[in-house]
């Protein structure tokens, strides 16, 4: 499941729990939160960087337990096997 911020509408109206912001863990299907769980003032989804990607170390790791072959550039026209 997908992982949301929110954050409070009004800082004057909101707790400590949502005027610096919280996340929560729900559903697509579910509706958006409109109100603090905690105090129930107003709030609205904030938009967050997502968390895609993996190390290059575990990836290599990955395609190395796979069975594949790195090669690594030496020289013009010439590479040398990784693994």
């Amino acid at each position: 499941m997908p992982v949301y911020d929110y954050i409070a509408c009004d800082d004057t109206v909101s707790c400590a729990y949502c005027v610096h912001g919280f996340e929560t863990v729900h559903s697509f299907k579910e509706p958006s939160l409109t109100a603090c769980p905690k105090c129930g003032a107003p709030i609205k989804k904030q938009i967050s960087a997502p968390a895609i990607g993996r190390s290059k170390a575990k990836l290599d790791d990955r395609a190395k337990a796979a069975g594949f072959t790195k090669l690594k550039r030496i020289g013009k026209g010439e590479y040398e096997k990784q693994y």
